[in-house]
């Protein structure tokens, strides 16, 4: 695969691998770098079953949106969104109800430049580059504050990226800000990596991502339950991927749990 690639913004380093672009690898995806690639195949050398773990969280951010739209849903905020993939939030929501709006919001500039490309023409989606744990930054953008209407419940999405959050910035602390940003009744969906049924195996992913512009912090369930604090989570409660409601399409049923998944909702 040559490089560079038409897509990809100017004065991007391509050698420092990128969360995103590493997940879009594992998740099948073409946007990605050899630096990227690298980082991909040294995790699945640990973890054999790491592609369907990202199929798995991406099942489960597919569901967490019917669910939503099924509670009267009808405006998204996608935090870390990641590289556009099969399957997006505006396209799930817009295949239902054309006129649901969907901001994407993501740091990374391969991320950012992507979804531009893909939403250009569609006035009832955004894309945002903010650094999600500036909850001040993200809510005042003029694309935010264009297409969300803060008065009606919204759809808030932070799935598969708390687990990019360090203890210092404070997951939980950054939840907690956007959940009072939140009108009464919105959803919010979150999901988590955990070390809690491979723990040497999820070490090693730890390492390898180290040197990547973005480290993982893997937590417990007793770590990631209390980020939903403040919410009435609904059933299943806090539970691994494809437990989280498999009814509501392909869920991995039985596949691995290495993902922690709850939508709470705002009271």
């Amino acid at each position: 695969m040559a490089e560079p690639f038409s897509w990809v913004p100017a004065g991007i380093n391509t050698d420092v691998p990128s969360a995103a672009r590493v997940y879009d690898f594992l998740l099948g995806g073409g946007h990605n770098f050899a630096s990227d690639r690298m980082v991909g195949e040294k995790v699945l050398q640990i973890l054999r079953d790491g592609r369907a773990i990202a199929a798995s969280n991406r099942s489960f951010m597919r569901r967490a949106v019917l669910l939503m739209m099924e509670q009267g849903i009808d405006q998204f905020l996608d935090l870390g969104s990641g590289i556009p993939t099969v399957g997006n939030v505006h396209e799930i929501v817009q295949q239902q109800n054309p006129d649901a709006h969907v901001v994407y919001v993501d740091y990374d500039e391969v991320a950012v430049s992507h979804s531009q490309l893909l939403l250009e023409g569609d006035e009832n989606a955004g894309v945002v580059q903010a650094d999600m744990c500036r909850p001040q930054d993200v809510l005042a953008h003029p694309v935010v504050q264009d297409l969300i209407d803060f008065s009606r419940p919204v759809g808030l999405l932070m799935v598969a990226v708390l687990h990019f959050v360090s203890d210092e910035k404070g997951p939980a602390e950054v939840v907690a800000r956007y959940l009072d940003a939140m009108p009464s009744g919105s959803l919010i969906a979150l999901s988590h990596l955990t070390a809690d049924f491979k723990p040497q195996e999820m070490g090693e992913v730890v390492e390898a991502m180290k040197h990547s512009r973005d480290p993982m912090y893997f937590r417990s369930l007793a770590d990631f339950e209390p980020m939903f604090e403040g919410m009435e989570v609904l059933r299943p409660g806090v539970v691994p991927a494809p437990k989280w409601h498999p009814e509501l399409g392909p869920a991995g049923e039985g596949g691995p749990e290495d993902v922690y998944v709850g939508v709470g909702r705002k009271p």
